[in-house]
């Protein structure tokens, strides 16, 4: 049985992870319309991936006698002056996240809920691959600087990244 803190720390979690779906779907969205395929490909996947990272929590909350709580979503920025920008707001999101994550884990083990924490877990794991993709996305940004033949290489290179250093699929 979820402690209510436990509960409305997951249920805030819940809401971290819907909003970091928009947040790619946005990105995927203004990338798409920039013509670059490949990156565009690579922010939906991701934005799906976050949203099954929030249905694992939902299901988590349920499964332990809370009740998840679907909550209103602040909109994401939908326009980025350029890749290199929106992988620096990608990172910096990333990590947001993982400190969410890290708090969350902090929470579980001052309320002595192990279950938690051991679920948890694969959530810190997630978010250092999460990290360490978006870190050398934009490490190959800076190299690429402002040259348009770099820029289309890495649209078409970034389709690889999917499912390739990252946990696409919930265990």
């Amino acid at each position: 049985m979820l402690s209510k803190i436990i509960e409305e720390a997951l249920n805030q979690q819940v809401t971290i992870e819907a909003e970091s779906s928009q947040v790619y779907l946005a990105m995927a969205s203004w990338a798409e319309v920039q013509g670059f395929e490949g990156v565009a490909t690579f922010m939906y996947a991701h934005s799906d991936e976050e949203r099954e990272h929030m249905l694992k929590l939902i299901k988590f909350i349920n499964e332990r006698g809370g009740q998840a709580r679907v909550s209103e979503l602040k909109a994401p920025p939908t326009k980025f002056g350029s890749f290199r920008d929106m992988f620096e707001i990608l990172f910096k999101h990333e990590v947001k996240v993982s400190e969410s994550i890290n708090d969350l884990v902090d929470v579980s083990l001052k309320e002595k809920d192990y279950a938690t924490h051991n679920f948890l877990q694969w959530y810190v794991s997630e978010q250092i691959e999460e990290e360490a993709l978006a870190r050398t996305i934009l490490d190959k940004i800076n190299l690429i600087g402002d040259d348009k033949g770099g820029l289309y290489l890495f649209d078409n290179d970034v389709k690889q990244l999917i499912g390739n250093g990252t946990n696409s699929s919930i265990q």
